[in-house]
């Protein structure tokens, strides 16, 4: 009887979460191999770029510079706050001693015993609290970028524009980490009321990712000449 109630749970919610990582090692594929071909890699290249022309004509587009970054740590502060204080209503959630499984009773699909409950709810705890952790590591890569990026000329060549493209690229790879992990808690949310929600939710979430993390439109073969250049030159950064 027991597993009549969670079999459910035990198949279409690690289906879920299997569609979603499989998706993101064949995106992470994508932005090693031809890195041009997604958003990723593309923004990628235009922040090495743009990190080169602000320590070139520093003198100039010193507050540009900064005005950027400071942006940029806002958003991650945002999320980073948003993160902590859905893990305290989490928290609170799971250590109150009232219910809040008694009013789904009837409407849920799968298992709603006191176990599953709490395993639901701690499981979305702990993606909170992984991106926020995240973020909050983004946040200092780019506070240290906040600095060296006005920094004079330095005559051993210690901070340079390539050293500096590597510390805000590793921000904003833990500030993507973060907001998968941040995408990843809504099928998590809709858990509560079953395991089918969940499963069509992480199909429904793949095909936006797709549409959102790739560049369409390259089809042309000059485009393509230009973006296999450029990607051996990225790539090897």
């Amino acid at each position: 009887m027991v597993w009549r109630k969670c079999y459910l749970d035990l198949v279409l919610v690690p289906l879920g979460f299997l569609a979603t990582f499989v998706y993101h090692i064949w995106l992470w594929h994508r932005v090693r191999t031809q890195p041009f071909t997604t958003t990723i890699g593309t923004n990628s290249a235009g922040r090495r770029l743009w990190v080169v022309t602000m320590m070139k004509d520093n003198d100039k587009k010193n507050i540009l510079a900064v005005q950027t970054i400071r942006n940029a740590i806002m958003g991650l502060t945002l999320m980073a706050t948003t993160s902590i204080l859905l893990c305290s209503g989490l928290a609170a959630v799971i250590s109150s001693t009232y219910s809040v499984k008694k009013p789904l009773n009837d409407t849920v699909y799968g298992a709603h015993g006191e176990f599953m409950v709490a395993l639901k709810y701690v499981t979305l705890l702990f993606i909170f609290l992984f991106a926020f952790l995240c973020y909050s590591l983004s946040i200092r890569f780019v506070n240290q970028v906040n600095f060296l990026i006005n920094s004079p000329q330095d005559p051993l060549g210690i901070v340079t524009p390539e050293y500096i493209s590597e510390l805000l690229e590793k921000s904003f790879t833990l500030n993507t980490v973060g907001n998968r992990l941040f995408y990843s808690a809504l099928p998590l949310l809709l858990w509560i009321f079953g395991p089918v929600p969940v499963f069509l939710s992480s199909i429904a979430m793949i095909l936006i990712l797709y549409n959102l993390d790739f560049v369409f439109g390259t089809g042309k073969s000059g485009v393509k000449g230009k973006v296999g250049e450029m990607d051996n030159d990225f790539v090897s950064l």
